[in-house]
C-alpha cells in the first residue's frame, strides 16, 4: 500500500531492448527540483534479472508490458505538490513531471 496509491508510479515509454546493451550496467537516477535524489546503478542489485524473472514467474503470469518493480537507490524522499520529478536511464530516456495535489 505504501508504493500502492492513486497517481502512484509514472513511467516513462518503454525503451526497446535492444536500446539496452548491459541490463546490469544502467545507471539510474532521480531529481527533485533539479537536487539530486538518487543515483545508482543496476550493477548494485543484489539478483541478476534472469533471477528475478525466474522466481517471479513461480508466483505471477508476467504478460507483454507488464512492469516488475526491484526496488529502489538509496535517496527516497517525500514529495509535495509543485514539486519536479525527473528521472533517467543512463542518457537514454527520462521523465519530468510535476507532482499535483490528488483530488
Amino acid at each position: 500500500m505504501a508504493k500502492g496509491f492513486d497517481t502512484s508510479c509514472p513511467v516513462s515509454d518503454f525503451i526497446p531492448r535492444t536500446s539496452i546493451k548491459d541490463p546490469h550496467n544502467l545507471k539510474l537516477w532521480c531529481k527533485v527540483n533539479k537536487a539530486m535524489k538518487q543515483n545508482g546503478n543496476t550493477g548494485d542489485m543484489i539478483f541478476k534479472i534472469p533471477y528475478l524473472l525466474a522466481y517471479i514467474t513461480q508466483f505471477f503470469t508476467l504478460e507483454p508490458n507488464d512492469v516488475v518493480l526491484t526496488g529502489t537507490p538509496a535517496g527516497v524522499s517525500s514529495v509535495r505538490p509543485g514539486d519536479v520529478i525527473e528521472g533517467g536511464i543512463n542518457d537514454l530516456i527520462g521523465i519530468s513531471f510535476e507532482v499535483k495535489a490528488s483530488e
